[in-house]
């Protein structure tokens, strides 16, 4: 959180595209503190909710609901405000981190844009972070600044919030009549089980063995860039720092479908 605010305190121009292509890397740094004001009321003892401009609750699918999410965000500071988002992160970061204090990971902690799926402390923390890693990205390809990600960074990512998440951005039109079981395993860990049967998905961490379809073996911080779109998976499998194995190898680039991105 301190090397993201630093980030965004070292940015020359605001107004510069970034890399998403249809905000600037202000609108990013904008995103990124009505991310941190969302999450952070989601736990005791904030309770900020509105203003906060944040829905408590959303309709349509996964995919519509958090686009318009994400577009309501870019909204929720005027161009005054814009230019304190580095402070105002840094602040929201400090007060959930002594909210959740102590706290046990499988809280459950209710996130009701994102449906019906049971969300725990240890998956919005991930999600925090996921957040930070991607935008912070985007924001630093506009800004051409530096920003690494750690592979344990990745990793901790993958195995809090991917295997929720998954399971909120299913895509059920996709996914109708879909049987496929995949072996997803990240160096390093976490090593996911990912089993689609005809509208449905069940992610286990760890799972015990099984006969899978398609076995992917990917790099922690690849597989979080492809995840979120920002590294083509053609070049994470040129690089070698991703590749299909199994009986039906081919299935793998089925994967991305049938999770939705907004």
């Amino acid at each position: 959180m301190p090397r993201l605010a630093g980030l965004s305190r070292a940015v020359p121009d605001p107004d510069a595209a970034s890399g998403v292509p249809v905000w600037s890397v202000g609108d990013v740094g904008t995103h990124l503190a009505a991310v941190y004001l969302a999450y952070t009321s989601l736990v005791p003892p904030d309770g900020t909710t509105e203003r906060d401009g944040v829905p408590p609750s959303g309709e349509g699918t996964f995919a519509e609901r958090i686009t318009a999410m994400n577009a309501r965000s870019v909204t929720l500071f005027d161009r005054a405000e814009r230019a304190k988002t580095a402070d105002f992160v840094a602040e929201r970061g400090e007060t959930f981190l002594r909210a959740t204090e102590g706290l046990p990971p499988d809280t459950p902690v209710s996130a009701p844009w994102y449906g019906e799926v049971p969300f725990t402390l240890a998956t919005v923390t991930g999600l925090m972070l996921s957040e930070t890693l991607v935008h912070g990205l985007d924001v630093a390809r506009g800004a051409r600044l530096p920003w690494p990600i750690g592979q344990d960074e990745a990793r901790l990512v993958l195995g809090q919030s991917m295997p929720t998440m998954m399971t909120a951005a299913l895509d059920p039109v996709e996914a109708r009549g879909v049987s496929i079981a995949f072996d997803l395993a990240i160096k390093g860990g976490p090593r996911l089980a990912v089993v689609f049967g005809d509208g449905t998905v069940t992610v286990t961490r760890d799972a015990p063995p099984r006969a899978y379809d398609c076995r992917i073996v990917a790099d922690p911080v690849t597989f979080l860039l492809v995840s979120f779109r920002r590294t083509p998976i053609w070049k994470a499998v040129a690089s070698g720092r991703m590749r299909a194995g199994g009986r039906r190898p081919w299935l793998a680039t089925r994967l991305g479908r049938l999770v939705a991105a907004p």
